[in-house]
C-alpha cells in the first residue's frame, strides 16, 4: 500500500520548513502529530438507545476504524442516566489512517461546511494541541444523508508534539488546515 500524501509531505517539505522557521538544531525537535481523537457526545441517547449504535457506525464509517462508545462516569438522577449508560462515542486515530482521515477533513469535508471561511483559530489548549469542532456529520462524503435520523456534530482533536501553541499553528498550516484570516 502506497504511504499517504500528507505523510510524504510531512517528511519531504514541512520537517525542513519547521526545522529552519524554528531553528531546532535536529530534526527530532520538529513537532508532528501524534493522534487525531474524534468525541461524539450524544446525551440524548439516555432516552433512544439506537442513536448510539446510529453514531458508531458513522463514526466507524467516517474514520475506517472501529469506534467505542464511552460511559457515564457516575448516576444524575434530574437527568435520568445511571452510571455505566453509554452517552458518547469516540474512537483515536495514530498511523497511516490518522494521515488519511486528515487529508480526508482538509481537503474534501471542511469545504462542504456551509458558509465556511476557515477554522477558528482560537482551539488550542496552550500545550500545542488543536480541537475543532464540527456541527454537523454530514459534511463527510461517507455519510449517506437519506441514513442520517439525526443530525449531530463532533469534536476533532489534534494531538500534537509542539511545546507552544505556535509551532502547532505552523505545524498545521504547513499541512493544509484552512485556518480563518484574523480580521
Amino acid at each position: 500500500m502506497a504511504t499517504p500524501r500528507l505523510k510524504d509531505k510531512y517528511s519531504k517539505e514541512i520537517v525542513p520548513a519547521l526545522k529552519q522557521k524554528f531553528e531546532y538544531t535536529s530534526i527530532m525537535q520538529v513537532p508532528k502529530i501524534e493522534k487525531i481523537c474524534i468525541n461524539k457526545g450524544m446525551g440524548v441517547a439516555v432516552t433512544d438507545k439506537k442513536l448510539i449504535d446510529a453514531a458508531l457506525e458513522e463514526i466507524s464509517t467516517i474514520t475506517g476504524q472501529k469506534a467505542v462508545s464511552t460511559k457515564s462516569k457516575k448516576a444524575i438522577s434530574n437527568f435520568k442516566l445511571r452510571e455505566n449508560m453509554p452517552i458518547g462515542v469516540r474512537v483515536t486515530l495514530r498511523g497511516d489512517k490518522m494521515y488519511e482521515f486528515m487529508d480526508r477533513l482538509m481537503s474534501i469535508a471542511l469545504p462542504r461546511v456551509r458558509d465556511f471561511r476557515g477554522v477558528n483559530n482560537k482551539g488550542f489548549d496552550g500545550r500545542g494541541n488543536y480541537t475543532l469542532g464540527v456541527k454537523e456529520q454530514i459534511i463527510f462524503p461517507e455519510i449517506a444523508i437519506d441514513k442520517v435520523n439525526k443530525i449531530s456534530g463532533m469534536d476533532i482533536t489534534f494531538v500534537t508534539s509542539a511545546q507552544t501553541d505556535e509551532e502547532s499553528f505552523e505545524l498545521l498550516k504547513a499541512f493544509g488546515m484552512p485556518f480563518a484570516t484574523k480580521n
